[in-house]
């Protein structure tokens, strides 16, 4: 050993005391050594994005997922640069986000969203974070003005999966999944939905280039839709076509918002009989904790055709969320369902419970847009992120601002703040009950 012929042989004008301590100093050091091995076998290897697989990732429960658009602007001509997308990738990694799901190709978003994450692992090893790349998929004539035609694609898909691809192919450690399209089979998408047969189509297609090694075999492709297309709804969707897509796919990505319930189908919503004498943040807590129980419900609605047709797999959840202000069908005029306080416990309670069953939650969303309803700056589709434009956190995110875990980072040059300026008084004092539902049954 390197130690004894460092010391041997000892001087033999050393006294004993001397020996005894040169001893001592020889047993410190081997012990010391022997706790380094033991403490460098028992950590746990980096994480190889490379090999990461869509099925590890997505059943993972600290691995946060969410979508993200990030565009800042009243229109989508105006694209986030890539430095704002990285800015906005730290603001994310920092709440435990490490899945992102992006909507389509044809603008740079998606892209430079990949090409963002990339360049933050090669700036600061150890940052990890992946993509579910969505195409977007449309009928023909969608959004010409010109009647849809619901039974035939448009020309624009092909290019729209080829995009996917080639991006694909060029970061297989980030891009773990494909989406073919986004709610592209629902029926209330009346501007542009398709039938499940187009959709199939393109599985397959991807599914193909999988087997022929042109794709990882690991990438998992899935479409991203409502409940309701996935089965979970009426017997109109129920076809052959879906039954043979739910056999193609990886696994199920399910949208469900009990939110736009609270005005189209108020079954859960509003406060009953026995909830009268509750104060009002204990009030909307059960509703909240109803929300909650009403999205299972439509989960497991899906897993329960899913399984009537013979199939077993993954179903996670592709969309769903929480609007903090409405002008609209959901504010106060409305069902009274948006705002800071309900938008931030719907957001913990969904986290709890995709958490406890191991279900992917891609939250709806990251940052407000305000590009979606650029007509209405009120409106509710503009003010779904768990952060407001300027990067302030919203009531939801809070506790990381306690927690110090935004130090250094900001959002258009600000740093991350609380809203109400923290002050939770301030913020319930803005939160409008909905009024008494005598019909509810089996709630309190």
């Amino acid at each position: 050993m390197r130690f004894r012929e460092s010391v041997t042989p000892l001087n033999p004008h050393f006294n004993a005391g001397m020996r005894v301590q040169m001893t001592f100093l020889i047993m410190i050091l081997l012990l010391h050594v022997t706790a380094c091995k033991e403490v460098q076998e028992n950590e746990p290897p980096a994480t190889d994005m490379k090999t990461m697989t869509a099925s590890a990732i997505l059943s993972n429960p600290e691995y946060l997922a969410i979508s993200y658009g990030g565009y800042r602007d009243t229109t989508r001509n105006v694209q986030p640069t890539l430095p704002e997308i990285k800015e906005d990738m730290k603001i994310l990694a920092a709440i435990g986000v490490k899945i992102l799901r992006t909507y389509n190709m044809q603008l740079p978003m998606a892209t430079n969203v990949v090409k963002a994450i990339d360049q933050l692992k090669k700036e600061q090893p150890g940052f990890e974070m992946y993509v579910m790349l969505g195409a977007w998929i449309d009928c023909k004539n969608a959004w010409m003005g010109l009647e849809p035609d619901h039974n035939t694609e448009s020309d624009l898909n092909a290019a729209e999966i080829d995009r996917a691809v080639a991006l694909a192919q060029q970061y297989p450690d980030i891009i773990k999944i494909i989406a073919v399209g986004n709610e592209a089979m629902v029926k209330w998408a009346t501007s542009y939905y398709v039938q499940p047969g187009v959709i199939l189509k393109w599985v397959n297609h991807l599914q193909d280039l999988k087997k022929e090694g042109t794709l990882s075999k690991d990438l998992w492709i899935t479409s991203s839709d409502n409940f309701a297309s996935w089965g979970g709804g009426e017997g109109i969707y129920h076809t052959e076509e879906l039954n043979e897509l739910i056999n193609a796919v990886d696994y199920l990505s399910v949208h469900t918002y009990p939110m736009h319930d609270t005005h189209y189908n108020p079954v859960f919503w509003g406060i009953s009989p026995k909830g009268i004498a509750l104060n009002k943040e204990q009030k909307i807590e059960k509703l909240m904790a109803r929300s909650v129980n009403y999205a299972a419900d439509q989960y497991h609605r899906v897993h329960k055709y899913m399984t009537s047709i013979g199939v077993d797999k993954p179903i996670h959840i592709g969309e769903t969320g929480w609007a903090s202000y409405a002008s609209d069908l959901y504010g106060d005029e409305g069902s009274k369902a948006a705002d800071q306080f309900k938008a931030g416990v719907f957001y913990k309670l969904m986290r709890e419970w995709t958490r406890k069953n191991k279900i992917a939650c891609f939250y709806f969303e990251a940052f407000d847009e305000q590009w979606k309803d650029a007509a209405n700056p009120l409106g509710s589709e503009n003010h779904f992120g768990l952060f407001a434009l300027d990067g302030e956190a919203k009531y939801a995110v809070w506790n990381f601002v306690d927690n110090n875990a935004f130090e250094g980072l900001t959002r258009n040059g600000n740093p991350i703040t609380k809203s109400y300026d923290g002050n939770k008084k301030e913020l319930l004092d803005h939160v409008k009950v909905p009024p008494l539902k005598l019909n509810l049954k089996g709630y309190e």
